[in-house]
């Protein structure tokens, strides 16, 4: 009887040797401009929402669309935690918030997902899980953008996305 409990475990080996391989392969390196090597995550969370674009002339004087503004729900477990707005602003349900600028990027998988990015916190305010929060990394993009032209200067279109937002603070 013995020799059962022992022969389950050896038997199992293989079987999370074959889960640790996976996990690792899963886990891809960031591309350096997004990277904040050093910072610890303080918050991971996944974004659903749309990219907005405005009607705009551009450079040759034919209207295009340009980005505007994110509008997006930050959700943890299936629970809404935050959300995620022009400036680019992240507010969570605590009351913390932070304002970022952008300082990398990096394409996103396909040509309809929106470029990854790093982005230093430029201003905080409330007190809670953001409050420490020195850089922001926006990953695994899918959707939000927008191409072709448009017809009417000053009109709005919108581009559904996803993404991952990944807060950081300084080790």
């Amino acid at each position: 009887m013995s020799t059962t409990p022992l022969r389950s475990a050896l038997l199992a080996l293989p079987l999370m040797a074959a889960s640790l391989i996976n996990a690792s392969a899963a886990e891809t390196p960031l591309p350096d401009a997004v990277a904040a090597p050093g910072e610890i995550i303080v918050l991971s969370v996944h974004a659903e929402g749309a990219q907005v674009y405005e009607c705009k002339a551009a450079a040759d004087g034919k209207p295009a669309w340009a980005f505007r503004e994110p509008i997006a729900t930050l959700i943890v477990d299936g629970k809404t935690i935050g959300r995620h707005y022009a400036g680019p602003n992240w507010e969570h349900s605590d009351g913390s918030a932070v304002v970022g600028k952008s300082i990398g990027n990096a394409p996103g998988a396909t040509a309809n997902d929106i470029p990854w990015l790093k982005l230093e916190v430029t201003s905080r305010r409330g007190s809670g899980v953001l409050t420490g929060v020195t850089t922001v990394q926006r990953i695994n993009t899918q959707g939000g953008k927008l191409e072709g032209a448009c017809d009417k200067v000053g009109s709005f279109k919108s581009a559904p996305y996803a993404a991952e937002y990944v807060f950081l603070r300084k080790g």
